[in-house]
């Protein structure tokens, strides 16, 4: 399931383009539920990008720094040595 909520935002669509019209101080956040595909691979020169996917064939994609990855990869090393997650 991907949920999108975006603060104030407008958009035209005009002959098939859509604009967006609205304030440069939109926001937006975006959710994907139940991923079931997860992959890494490199993204420019310094990054990594991070793609999940759902059955819904809805996909997020994230790029990062490698110190946020290794950041990234050490939460969920201790959650999983603190809590109910498993492999």
């Amino acid at each position: 399931m991907l949920t999108i909520d975006v603060d104030d935002f407008a958009f035209e669509l005009k002959d098939g383009t859509v604009k967006h019209v609205g304030a440069s101080t939109t926001s937006a956040t975006v959710k994907l539920y139940h991923a079931t595909a997860a992959t890494a691979r490199q993204f420019g020169d310094s990054q990594v990008k991070l793609a999940f996917d759902d059955e819904e064939g809805n996909e997020v994609e994230i790029a990062l720094d490698p110190e946020q990855v290794s950041s990234l990869v050490e939460a969920v090393e201790v959650l999983r040595e603190e809590g109910p997650i498993s492999e």
